[in-house]
């Protein structure tokens, strides 16, 4: 079933949780039959009305902390973008039919935002769980234990919240350290002889998602030649920073020595088999040779290099493609093809985070990198490499690293 076959208006009404989402100025823009059930409102008394004149603290009993730790949390959310699960919270609900009658509750929530297109938080998914029940079941406290009660649930709440903000912390700092670490590896641009070539990194949006993409540019041993490459380490954070800068090195070393660049992948190979987390690391390279117009090509797992002819005519190079590295047990010699250009061609790597999307086919992917390059192909690499970059990638970030080399011939 496609996504056009499926009601999520119904579905989101039909959720048999409380859900209800707010605006960022904490204005209920929706809420399912069960919020309102349960909370015994209509939805005339809680859609377009602001959070707390719905749900008001009571103003006789301060004990309660419920809607004050709610306020804590929605502005969490709003100011990093982030899911914030609460502990259990004791709430007093006014009768919306019988003012100044109160019940007590305790509701469990879940705040998590949703991004527009610009990567903004534009509602929150305000989800909660429903155990005033269970707690009377256990026997509900009163008086001086119930303050005590809250009092410590209250507590356990600001813990479980400095915990994740000093969780988030340290994630902000890995993938600083991470980022950091990757560019200071990868090559920065560079004019190849009389050819000029633009390189791309771009890190996945997300705390934990800095992955371990990378590419290389290298000059080769006899002649007029370079060796291109672009790779993808399966991971997140600095360990596949780390194992990337591993590969990259021998790759690099290995390409200025090989007769080409399946013999390169060849020893590249056997060097992730005794890598640990290099398991099923993909990684393509090019060996150019300027003099005679000819790309020779071998690819370990990767999407295929595309050649843009000096006609405009778009071609994907995928006749020597063989499984990623390491993943055979017995490694056998990998197949390489070459193929010739005119002056005025093109040659783009890339990794997976350019083209993949969830719920889409790779194919979609390809066609949509083809478009825009041949759309594009008038542009010098620098401009070329930009303009790609914005047309294909999600305006919030993608969510997985991409790295983009783009090389004149």
């Amino acid at each position: 079933m496609d996504d056009e076959a499926i009601d999520y208006a119904t579905v989101f009404q039909s959720l048999p949780a409380m859900v209800a989402l707010l605006t960022p100025e904490l204005v209920y823009a929706d809420a399912n039959a069960e919020f309102l059930r349960m909370s015994g409102r209509t939805r005339e008394e809680v859609v377009g009305r602001y959070v707390f004149d719905v749900f008001p603290e009571n103003p006789d009993d301060s004990a309660p902390s419920g809607m004050r730790n709610l306020a804590a949390s929605l502005k969490r959310v709003l100011e990093t973008g982030e899911r914030d699960t609460m502990a259990l919270q004791r709430y007093d609900v006014e009768d919306p039919r019988r003012p100044g009658e109160w019940t007590e509750r305790y509701w469990s929530p879940v705040n998590a935002p949703v991004r527009g297109p610009d990567g903004e938080v534009v509602l929150v998914v305000h989800r909660v769980e429903e155990v005033t029940e269970l707690i009377k079941a256990r026997g509900a406290p009163t008086g001086s234990r119930a303050r005590g009660l809250e009092a410590e649930l209250y507590t356990r709440a600001r813990e479980l919240q400095d915990l994740n903000e000093r969780l988030r912390e340290a994630h902000a700092r890995e993938r600083e350290v991470a980022i950091a670490l990757q560019e200071a590896m990868l090559p920065a641009r560079r004019q190849v002889g009389h050819h000029d070539a633009a390189v791309r990194y771009r890190p996945a949006v997300g705390a934990l998602n800095v992955c371990g993409d990378w590419y290389d540019v290298v000059d080769l041993v006899g002649g007029n030649r370079i060796g291109v490459a672009v790779g993808d380490v399966v991971g997140h954070g600095l360990r596949a920073a780390g194992i990337m800068g591993q590969l990259r090195s021998a790759l690099s070393a290995a390409s200025r020595v090989a007769a080409g660049p399946a013999e390169a992948l060849n020893v590249l190979g056997r060097y992730a088999h005794v890598v640990d987390g290099a398991e099923s690391a993909t990684a393509v390279t090019t060996f150019i040779d300027f003099d005679e117009h000819t790309i020779t090509y071998s690819s370990a797992g990767h999407p295929p290099p595309v050649l843009v002819h000096a006609d405009g005519r778009v071609e994907f190079l995928d006749q020597a493609t063989d499984p990623p590295l390491d993943a055979q047990f017995d490694p056998v010699p990998r197949p390489q093809a070459s193929i010739g250009y005119a002056d005025g061609a093109i040659l783009v790597l890339y990794t997976d985070g350019l083209i993949e999307r969830r719920r889409e086919d790779i194919d979609t992917g390809l066609a949509r990198l083809a478009e825009s390059l041949r759309r594009h192909r008038g542009e010098d690499p620098e401009t070329l490499a930009d303009s790609v970059l914005l047309e294909l990638l999600p305006p919030g970030g993608a969510t997985d690293d991409t790295a983009l080399v783009i090389v004149q011939l």
